[in-house]
Order: C-alpha cells, then sequence, then structure tokens
C-alpha cells in the first residue's frame, strides 16, 4: 500500500513537472522580455492601428492558469499590471492591431480608450450619447467601424502601461489616462495606467543641435541621484532649514518641484542627468520613472544628456529594466542627446556631444564627453566597492577626442573639452588636492583600481570632469602636478561633485540639503565659472552657494584665495 502511494506521488510529480515545462515553452515562446519592450514591441511600429484592447487576469501560483491569448491575434504588453507584486494573481494587456491597408469596412479601429465604472458613453440625462464597449478592469473603449477613422488624428495607434498616481507620458501625442486600472489592488505596490497615442507616427524632429548663444555664453545644469521610484516614493534624510532631519514626505513630487524651480529660474542651455536617475529597488517600473524627469526637459524644450549610475538598473529581476533598454528608451525621446555609445567598449552611455559655435558657424566650440563608470567592483576580493573604467573606454576616448582636435582647430576662439562620470574617480580625494566651492562630507567611494582615466583626460586637455554618487559632497577638487601653483599647464583637469538632487536617495548629513551645479560658459574668454544651487532655505534659494572659477582663457585656474 505505502509502495501504492509513493508510485502515485510520483506519477502526479511527474505530471505537474511536464506541466510546468509546457507552460513555460508556451509562455516563454512569445514572450517579449521586459527590457525589449522599447526596441522590439510591436508599440512603436507605423503604419498599425488599434482594434481592439482587453485585459487578462491569471493565477500566480497555478501552473494552468495563464494569461495569454491567442499570439495570433492579440500582443500582449510585457508588463504585470501587479507588478509581480501579487500574491496569488497577475493580470497583462492585450491589444489586437492591423495595418492600414488591411483593413476592412468590417473591422473596428480604437477611436478612444477610458477607464471608470460608468459608461463615458451616457450623458448627464442618461441619454446614450456614443456607444462605449466594456472591456475587463473596467476599459472602455470606442470603436469605430468606418475605414476612413484609422488613418486620422482620433485612431489609437499604440498602447503602453504606466505605474503611479504621478504617472506621465512626455512622447508626442500620448496622453495618460486620469483613472487607474480598477484591478484588485490588495497587493499591488502602483496603479497601473493606460498610456495611449492618437494618429500615426510622426517622423523624428530634427536632430537637437546644442549652440552657443549669441551673448557667447551656454550654461550646464547637472542633475545627479535624482533617485526616483515607480510612484511618488518616500523621503530619505529630508531635513528642515535647521538642518534636523524631520518627518517624512513624498520624494519625486518634492524632488520634482525642487528640479522644475532651478529649471525655470537658471535657464539651461543643456541639462546632464549624471546617473542614478531611478532608483532601482523601488521602481519596478522604470520607464515610468524616467518619463517623469524627462517630462521635466521636454515640456521646457530643454536638451539632456544622460548617463547611468549604480542603482538605475536594480530591481527586482522580473521587472528590471536593462541599461540598454533605459538607453534605447532615452535615445527616442524628444529632446534627447543620450547615445548607447559604440557596441565595442564596454558599457552603455560611452559618447560624445558637441556644442556648436554661434550661428551661422559649424564648427564645435566645446565637446562633452560621457563614459559609464559601471555598478559595482567585478573582483571584490581585491578591489572593494565599485567597478571602474575600463581600457577599451579609455582608448575610445583618446582616440575620439584626438580624432577631433584637426576639426575643432577650425574654430577660431578657445575651444572647451569637458566630461561627466557618475563614480569618482579615485583623483577625486587625493592626498594633496586643492578643495573648493564646496565640502568634503562623507567618505569617497571611487573604485580601488585605478585604471587611468583622470590622466587621459588630462592628456586631451579636458579642463574639468563632473560626477556624483557621493550624495553630501559637494567640492571642487584640483590635482596638483607641479610644486608651482602658478603654472596653469601643469593642473587640471578640475574634478567636481554635483551634490545629490534627489529626496529618494540618502542626504541631509552635515545638514546637507538637496542640490544641483550649474557650469557656466562663457566662450569670449574661455572661461568656466560653476556654483550649486539648493533646495532650502532662506537666501540659500536664490543665491549661487560655493561659486567658483575653474577655468580662464581656456586654462585651468587655482582661485585666488588659494594661490
Amino acid at each position: 500500500m505505502t509502495r501504492r502511494i509513493v508510485r502515485t506521488i510520483s506519477q502526479l510529480g511527474a505530471l505537474l513537472l511536464v506541466v510546468l515545462l509546457f507552460v513555460f515553452v508556451v509562455d516563454t515562446r512569445y514572450r517579449l522580455l521586459p527590457q525589449s519592450i522599447h526596441t522590439a514591441n510591436f508599440l512603436h511600429h507605423p503604419g498599425l492601428v488599434i482594434t481592439d484592447v482587453t485585459l487578462t487576469t491569471c493565477s500566480s501560483i497555478n501552473p494552468l492558469s495563464s494569461c495569454r491569448l491567442d499570439p495570433s491575434l492579440w500582443h500582449r504588453i510585457e508588463k504585470d499590471l501587479y507588478l509581480h507584486s501579487g500574491w496569488v494573481s497577475s493580470a497583462y494587456l492585450h491589444v489586437q492591431r492591423k495595418k492600414e491597408e488591411e483593413l476592412t469596412d468590417e473591422d473596428k479601429v480604437v477611436l478612444d480608450l477610458r477607464v471608470g465604472r460608468l459608461d463615458p458613453g451616457v450623458g448627464e440625462k442618461g441619454q446614450q450619447q456614443e456607444r462605449w464597449e466594456s472591456r475587463p478592469g473596467n476599459i472602455w473603449l470606442l470603436r469605430s467601424n468606418k475605414r476612413k477613422d484609422s488613418d486620422s488624428d482620433r485612431a489609437v495607434t499604440a498602447v503602453d502601461v504606466l505605474f503611479g498616481v504621478d504617472a506621465v507620458d512626455p512622447r508626442p501625442a500620448w496622453s495618460v489616462t486620469q483613472t487607474p486600472l480598477l484591478l484588485d489592488a490588495t497587493s499591488r505596490l502602483q496603479a497601473a495606467r493606460i498610456s495611449i497615442r492618437h494618429g500615426a507616427l510622426k517622423p523624428d524632429k530634427k536632430s537637437v543641435i546644442p549652440r552657443i548663444r549669441k551673448d557667447g555664453k551656454f550654461k550646464i545644469l547637472q542633475l545627479s541621484d535624482l533617485h526616483l521610484s515607480t510612484g511618488t516614493g518616500a523621503c530619505r534624510d529630508a531635513i528642515d532649514a535647521k538642518g534636523d532631519i524631520k518627518g517624512s514626505c513624498e520624494a519625486d513630487p518634492r524632488t520634482l518641484d525642487f528640479v522644475g524651480r532651478i529649471l525655470d529660474e537658471e535657464a539651461p542651455d543643456l541639462v546632464v542627468l549624471g546617473g542614478d536617475q531611478v532608483n532601482g529597488d523601488t521602481a519596478p517600473d522604470a520607464q515610468s520613472a524616467i518619463f517623469k524627469f524627462a517630462d521635466l526637459l521636454v515640456s521646457r524644450s530643454i536638451p539632456y544628456a544622460a548617463i547611468f549610475g549604480n542603482h538605475d538598473d536594480e530591481g527586482p529581476k522580473a521587472s528590471r529594466l536593462s541599461r540598454e533598454a533605459q538607453m534605447s528608451l532615452l535615445s527616442t525621446m524628444p529632446f534627447s542627446l543620450s547615445r548607447p555609445g559604440p557596441d565595442n567598449v564596454d558599457g552603455v552611455g560611452n559618447y560624445y556631444v558637441e556644442v556648436l559655435a554661434q550661428a551661422p558657424s559649424q564648427n564645435a566650440a566645446i565637446t562633452l564627453y560621457f563614459l559609464d563608470t559601471h555598478s559595482y567592483s567585478p573582483d571584490e576580493a581585491t578591489y572593494r566597492g565599485y567597478d571602474w573604467v575600463k581600457p577599451n573606454q579609455i582608448q575610445w576616448f583618446t582616440e575620439t577626442a584626438q580624432s577631433l582636435k584637426a576639426q575643432h582647430a577650425k574654430y577660431t576662439h578657445i575651444h572647451l573639452d569637458m566630461a561627466f562620470i557618475h563614480i569618482p574617480l579615485p583623483e577625486f580625494t587625493k592626498e594633496g588636492n586643492l578643495l573648493a566651492g564646496g565640502e568634503f562630507r562623507e567618505p569617497s567611494t571611487a573604485p580601488g583600481f585605478n585604471s587611468g582615466l583622470y590622466q587621459a583626460l588630462k592628456e586631451q586637455g579636458v579642463v574639468s570632469v563632473g560626477c556624483g554618487h557621493d550624495h553630501v559632497n559637494d567640492f571642487c577638487a584640483l590635482t596638483r602636478q607641479s610644486s608651482d601653483a602658478a603654472k596653469s599647464e601643469n593642473l587640471g583637469p578640475w574634478m567636481c561633485y554635483a551634490g545629490g538632487s534627489g529626496f529618494g536617495g540618502y542626504a541631509g548629513w552635515g545638514g546637507f540639503h538637496r542640490r544641483v551645479r550649474v557650469w557656466d560658459v562663457d566662450m569670449n574668454s574661455g572661461r568656466i565659472v560653476t556654483w550649486k544651487r539648493v533646495e532650502c532655505c532662506g537666501d540659500d534659494l536664490k543665491k549661487r552657494v560655493g561659486e567658483l572659477l575653474i577655468v580662464d582663457g581656456g586654462r585651468v585656474v587655482v582661485p585666488p584665495e588659494s594661490t
């Protein structure tokens, strides 16, 4: 009897294993991995219109329950509407789509989509004004079988899913539904919202070309360590005007309000996003976090360039968005200058941006280099802490800088080279450095291995390098190569921390208020002046903090009080 029970249990176990393997094969056969949603997803294929939308739910623990519909008819948006937080449930949005030329007179085209408990087509007096169709999750569709509507601005041509009460979509012609999907939200982290695009995919705008203003000036605002979440997030180390850590707050609204105010007051010509824009552990949907900072910049028509930090691609494996996918998304956004960089170079985001001289010149006045400093040490036993810039990155930078010199020589004024990274170089806190314009509040977390990027930057004439990562450090440092400080040709580049900008990351040490760094470049005299703007308090809201002249006549200079 005992043997029979054991044999029966073994047979059931084998059957269950076969079922699990079958479900896995079927499920993964058509699956688009999360990191591919912005490069291979149907959402961005031109010439398609949406003909239907529905929602499916399934059990997370029942191997026979699947959130799949017939893949020959339906395309699933690869985002679990519960953000993989449901104990027993998962849910996915599906759409049907067709090429415009394949539509028949019988096909219906989605003209609008709304979420709510009440029929949007019923007027205040109960009259049926428009015929809306109900779908699961309290989705309502307005569809038309008029083929002419397919190529009008009314037709819905793409669908996406974002999360959080603060979800925004900065992409042209996209809009987010005001009401979230009405699901059983007992275990869901953030409300899921549908975003739709009306009309045909418009041709890409002309490339954004940053240019020196007519007055010969160019201003860069460096934002580092925004640490944005999916949803509003929770503040860390929020301090009051006296420097005391007090109370709680929603991190992202406070961060974005601060940054938005500074953008309006400083009116930068370019924004550098210096890494850790996304707080991976609290951003199971990185796209929703990215769209929040992008919306600040797109709505103000400000060009921006991004690099990554060690937190951008962290978080739950099931919903993590890789650096490659994030850069793919960023590089398609309006006003973005962000690029992935060469495939044969380590990291994602090794690229440069040329700032042209005043119109009508086509010569570059400033070259900005961006390098990926990766994440954590690949050899923790020998070099604890963080990773370092790799030899082939340094080679790429050196060869690129040298190849551009002939073209830069055509500029009749002084050409300037600047660089931006996330994790500081070992030289940032080298013994004997001259420190100015800020404070050294926390130990540097520079990598234990020095791969030589600083020396390469110096040899190629880069005059400044900005970093983030250590949130409460905001000083600039200069490593002297000569005992004679007056010989500026032996100095530099200046190394400047940006200071943490976001309330989702740690801060508060030593009365530290969130801040941003401004780089003000005057090409008339080859001069760079840098300062910070802080989030709080009193007169500091308006004033320049730690203002410092670091370059004059195209050469690195020592502040007069330090000579």
